[in-house]
């Protein structure tokens, strides 16, 4: 047996989320799970972390064990692509067999795209829209999440964890040729936890509410905001081994 990780990409808008569930075949697992299985790979696959229902990834890893037979890892590649849609296998790498996915993740990256204006037909799918906005307040705002906070009030329920406090290393804006991007990097995330911080920063942006309640919020003190920004902007980007 032989451990794979493997850097991962894929299109969210077409799946329910990347974990396998009874209700639905349509996860990004199960189509993973499936591929490996036409080319007699019987294993499970394990992520760096659950993605929402149309959330994309370009730079998701995860692992699987790969049978003795299968030693040529360029060929492995190549035959999984041919079998997947709207998932793609960047890269392929044989791992110590104790590598988890998951568990010897450090940081994570997420990066979330929007615009001020509609986006095209083509683009909706892939990118969120909100209206015009104070790019200095946004960036005050995002600073505010920066440090080691219990997150409380931030995340959905229903996922089971035995804590809500996380560590944020860097936060922060970047504007190119009409798109706008929020990076988030941190140790972890709860659910749906990058969404509820970009709603509540860019409501901060538009003034429509003010830095000292989202202050609030974040010392769960009191929750003045629980919407998520559209799934449609997000995009898991990076995991640090």
């Amino acid at each position: 047996m032989i451990r794979i990780k493997a850097v991962i990409a894929y299109d969210g808008s077409h799946y329910q989320g990347f974990q396998k569930q009874t209700s639905t075949k349509a996860t990004v697992a199960t189509a993973l799970e499936e591929a490996l299985s036409a080319l007699q790979i019987h294993s499970p696959v394990t992520a760096s972390g659950r993605t929402d229902a149309g959330v994309h990834a370009t730079g998701q890893v995860i692992h699987f064990d790969l049978p003795d037979f299968w030693q040529d890892l360029h060929k492995l590649k190549t035959a999984l692509n041919r079998k997947l849609s709207d998932i793609h296998i960047k890269h392929l790498s044989d791992v110590p067999v104790d590598f988890h996915a998951r568990f010897c993740a450090k940081r994570r990256v997420y990066r979330y795209v929007f615009k001020t204006y509609q986006p095209s037909v083509f683009e909706q799918a892939y990118i969120a829209k909100y209206e015009p906005f104070d790019s200095l307040i946004l960036q005050q705002a995002l600073g505010c999440f920066v440090g080691r906070h219990d997150f409380n009030y931030f995340h959905k329920t229903g996922s089971l964890t035995h804590t809500t406090v996380r560590e944020i290393y860097r936060a922060y804006y970047r504007h190119y040729k009409g798109y706008h991007c929020i990076y988030f990097e941190a140790n972890g995330f709860l659910r749906s936890q990058v969404r509820m911080m970009v709603d509540a920063a860019l409501v901060c942006a538009r003034e429509e509410m003010d830095i000292e309640a989202l202050q609030e919020q974040l010392a769960c003190q009191k929750k003045h905001r629980s919407q998520l920004a559209p799934a449609s902007g997000l995009y898991l980007a990076r995991i640090i081994y």
